[in-house]
């Protein structure tokens, strides 16, 4: 039985994209579930496109996520080199052969006069496509053009009467006619190898099996077999995942602002990168039964391709959302305080030095909103009230601190609160209860006015580790501001 070995080849055009990400751990998750090879080979030819840190974000956040691949940069081993940009020699080579027997062949044509054909075609209702106009050109005809200074490109000759068939492993069978696509260019006239022709080549020499990709690329398969067919070569067996989309059902765009799209911004947003690898495992794949929370090791040992979705995947916001805060629940409060302090510091609210004097202060702030937190950004805008000196009430809130009741327990809340000696949690569950026996106020209609006037807010967590958290000082200050407003 062949060996699994599959590939993710990302082009160093810019950092890692969710919808790449979702390729490698598909790529990742397959392989390893089979017991194959993770290769990872960079598509680095778009020497314009090229970004100085594309090829590092890739690398950076794959690492990041646990895609730990078993070969290619920085792994090299017996089927490198792993960059294209690396290996323009070998495809020449195998154009020189092409050439060699007829199945190839130089075209002289420039930009501007295939555009003029392209236009005609489609002034014509012709679909556009290479007429095949130097596909049987004489030596004296190309020699005259390159004493122009014609440099040519070398284009495949595409059987006409072919029909490319195959099994994809989302889709099913696929089939696609010669006739409909005119012989291809396989090397630009700069002397670099087109995507469809480099890809044939590295993904056969490299033993890829298994050849898992977006949608995107399904277009691409018979231009591909084309060549596999040419050069003699058994292509591997493709499959194409479906496309993402957006909650209107329209195709994930690099524009689409409702969406964070790259995972560097995920991490720079404090996401846990194990919750992320859960998201994006589910985007377009199933597993059985109900449950959604898995580790990487779990998506590998139930991981079944036969299971790819068909149909488009939606990317949940709130799902994220969701796995996220599940997985920060799940984790040592040690590593959530580690996630969430350098926020305090980077959004002005705390300076390095204040957070380090008040450790532990911060620490069980943190704790306190823990199981309320999706991401570690959040932690500023959860504890927002902590930071201020005055709070403010809306509409709703001001209706519950003015009924009849609040101000007899803000007052005598006031009396009791000066003799707390510490103010500790169970020591505040004592104060409270003393003012709920002094004046028969409980329930509701006790705990709520305090909630509201001491932090702002008709919801949170633990009210007596919240005020203690806040101090007696500020705590009774905000009481009497807010026993001022209601009288």
């Amino acid at each position: 039985m062949t060996k699994v070995r599959v590939r993710y080849a990302p082009s160093p055009t810019g950092n890692l994209h969710i919808g790449n990400a979702r390729t490698a751990l598909f790529n990742y998750l397959f392989a390893k579930h089979n017991g194959g090879d993770f290769v990872l080979r960079i598509e680095d030819t778009d020497f314009k496109r090229n970004k100085e840190e594309g090829e590092r974000s890739q690398l950076k956040y794959m690492n990041w996520l646990g895609l730990d691949y078993d070969e290619g940069i920085g792994k090299e081993k017996e089927f490198g080199p792993y960059r294209q940009s690396e290996r323009i020699d070998i495809y020449q080579k195998y154009a020189d052969q092409l050439i060699a027997e007829d199945k190839a062949y130089k075209c002289y044509m420039t930009a501007e006069e295939l555009e003029a054909e392209r236009e005609e075609q489609i002034a014509n209702g012709l679909p556009p496509r290479y007429s095949g106009k130097h596909a049987h050109l004489t030596k004296e005809e190309q020699e005259a053009f390159e004493k122009e200074g014609r440099k040519p490109a070398i284009r495949i000759r595409v059987p006409q009467d072919r029909t490319y068939k195959f099994d994809d492993m989302v889709k099913g069978e696929l089939s696609f006619e010669g006739k409909d696509f005119g012989d291809f260019v396989i090397i630009k006239n700069d002397g670099v190898a087109t995507y469809n022709f480099a890809v044939v080549i590295d993904d056969y020499l490299m033993k890829i099996s298994h050849v898992l990709r977006g949608d995107d690329h399904v277009s691409n398969t018979p231009k591909q077999l084309v060549v596999y067919e040419a050069l003699g070569f058994e292509p591997p067996r493709f499959g194409h995942m479906t496309l993402i989309v957006n909650e209107n059902k329209k195709k994930l765009s690099k524009r689409d602002e409702s969406i964070i799209q790259f995972i560097e911004q995920y991490d720079e947003l404090g996401y846990l990168p194990e919750a992320l690898f859960n998201f994006i495992a589910l985007l377009g794949w199933s597993p059985e039964g109900e449950q959604e929370i898995f580790s990487k090791e779990e998506f590998v040992k139930i991981f079944d391709e036969k299971r790819l979705s068909k149909s488009p995947a939606f990317f949940d916001n709130n799902k994220l959302t969701w796995i996220n805060n599940q997985y920060i629940k799940a984790q040592p409060l040690e590593r959530i305080v580690d996630l969430s302090l350098p926020f305090f510091i980077k959004e002005g609210v705390a300076t390095a030095e204040e957070v380090e004097a008040n450790k532990a202060w911060f620490e069980k702030l943190i704790s306190l909103y823990q199981p309320q937190m999706s991401y570690g950004a959040e932690i500023v805008e959860l504890t927002k009230q902590f930071f201020v000196e005055d709070v403010k009430f809306d509409e709703e809130e001001l209706e519950i601190l003015k009924q009849e009741t609040t101000a007899t327990v803000f007052e005598d809340f006031l009396s009791k609160v000066t003799e707390v000696e510490e103010f500790t949690a169970d020591n505040i569950k004592a104060l409270i209860k003393a003012i709920q026996k002094d004046t028969g106020v409980k329930g509701k209609n006790l705990f709520m006015p305090i909630r509201i006037a001491s932090t702002g807010s008709m919801h949170g967590p633990e009210l007596n580790t919240s005020l203690e958290l806040l101090g007696n000082e500020r705590v009774a200050a905000r009481v009497k501001a807010a026993l001022e407003t209601i009288k």
